[in-house]
């Protein structure tokens, strides 16, 4: 085969790659735009599965539970995982390390349906305990900590990993304490780790429904269950009008972060341009 067929055939299969990931999705949201009742059957061009979206307040009360309970879980798991990762990177030998790091790490392997399982039987055994919340938003919010938390400690040890130690050294050496080395030339270097990783833990329990379904109450209904449950009597049109909007909202703020990645990383060799002329 010679190379230009090669070539042709690498970019087909790319493509053919690209269509099955991402038609679907470009189906969807043009049938997000149906004024029929039937999800996939083309009646006119309609906006009124959006207006039936937010006038549907179970689906609007479901999605802001599923943003709260993804805000604090994403903010809790950066903390834990960082805090896990240092242990990891910077405690070299301690009695018991690769127990704990088998600990961390273990939901990364371990299946959905055997964690909720888990941690149902875990909470409803601790529901006893006095002033232990009840099932619902807290153990949901319990839960999903639980199973992101592993991944950020997963993306933030990797970058300790390759962090270069001199820089800490050295500012200890001038007399810097090490919460002000953590806070003053650690944390700014990790902070694309940390952003990452919190990105990471956010989508991941907006995504869940296997372990929020052991664990949730009538009463603490997230988006992906109460989607779930309508799916199985009959895709809406609501439905795809919901997708649309957040694989619309998803993408804008993919690009926001590309814009300013390019841009912080378009000043760092900037930075290093001129320090290297300086020093020449």
């Amino acid at each position: 085969m010679s190379p230009r067929s090669a070539k042709s055939l690498g970019l087909g299969v790319l493509l053919l790659g690209f269509a099955f990931l991402y038609l679907p999705i470009l189906l969807l949201m043009f049938y997000s735009f149906n004024s029929s009742r039937l999800a996939m059957v083309w009646a006119g061009f309609s906006t009124r599965a959006y207006s039936d979206l937010f006038a549907d307040r179970a689906l609007m009360d479901a999605m802001w539970t599923s943003l709260v309970v993804a805000f604090w879980t994403a903010c809790t798991a950066t903390v834990l995982g960082t805090l896990a990762a240092m242990v990891m990177t910077r405690f070299k030998r301690f009695r018991g390390k690769p127990f704990f790091g088998a600990l961390v790490t273990a939901p990364l392997v371990m299946p959905d349906v055997i964690l909720g399982f888990s941690l149902m039987a875990l909470l409803a055994s601790m529901g006893a305990i006095p002033g232990f919340p009840a099932r619902g938003l807290a153990t949901i919010w319990i839960a999903h900590v639980t199973f992101t938390l592993c991944f950020v400690t997963v993306v933030v040890s990797s970058r300790l990993q390759e962090m270069d130690l001199s820089l800490e050294e050295a500012a200890m050496d001038l007399g810097a304490s090490r919460l002000t080395v953590f806070g003053r030339i650690t944390l700014p270097i990790i902070a694309p780790a940390l952003v990452a990783g919190w990105l990471l833990a956010f989508t991941l329990s907006l995504d869940d429904v296997v372990v929020a379904s052991f664990v949730a109450t009538p009463g603490s209904t997230t988006l992906p269950m109460k989607v779930f449950a309508s799916v199985r009597m009959g895709i809406s049109p609501k439905i795809n009008a919901l997708a649309t909007l957040l694989v619309s909202a998803v993408s804008i703020a993919a690009v926001i972060g590309w814009y300013i990645n390019a841009r912080a990383e378009k000043r760092r060799q900037r930075d290093l341009q001129l320090a290297r002329q300086d020093n020449g």
